[in-house]
């Protein structure tokens, strides 16, 4: 007995990657994931290597991973994977507080974003 299998988030031929809890805001961390959008993920890994966004490299990391999971969980060809979905989400938020003039406090939002990447395997054109 025991419990019943999850069903598969994904299609047949996709893998999926999460990075949950990065310190940046959604909106920086989706100018990077337009970035790589649709991209084959050998040009998307160079883009994120050389990209001057400090938040790249959290993305670069997911990416990585889903690469991995393609090659090791579902047996996908990793030359033919290409970038099909990359979405941001929002996380926490870590309020702070700063003193301000007469006694008041001025609000301190540090937001936390969260980046799902889903990579598909692509027959080659020929």
């Amino acid at each position: 007995m025991g419990q019943s299998k999850n069903p598969r988030r994904v299609g047949d031929h996709q893998a999926m990657a999460k990075g949950r809890l990065i310190r940046t805001s959604p909106q920086k961390l989706n100018l990077v994931a337009q970035l790589i959008r649709g991209m084959p993920v050998e040009k998307a890994l160079a883009e994120l290597t050389f990209s001057r966004k400090r938040i790249s490299q959290n993305v670069k990391k997911v990416l990585e991973s889903a690469i991995a999971n393609a090659e090791n969980n579902h047996d996908l060809d990793i030359d033919s994977l290409v970038v099909d979905q990359a979405f941001v989400g929002k996380n926490m938020v870590m309020k702070r507080w700063r003193a301000r003039a007469r006694g008041r406090t001025g609000r301190i939002h540090k937001p936390f974003s969260e980046i799902t990447i889903v990579v598909k395997e692509v027959e080659e054109a020929a």
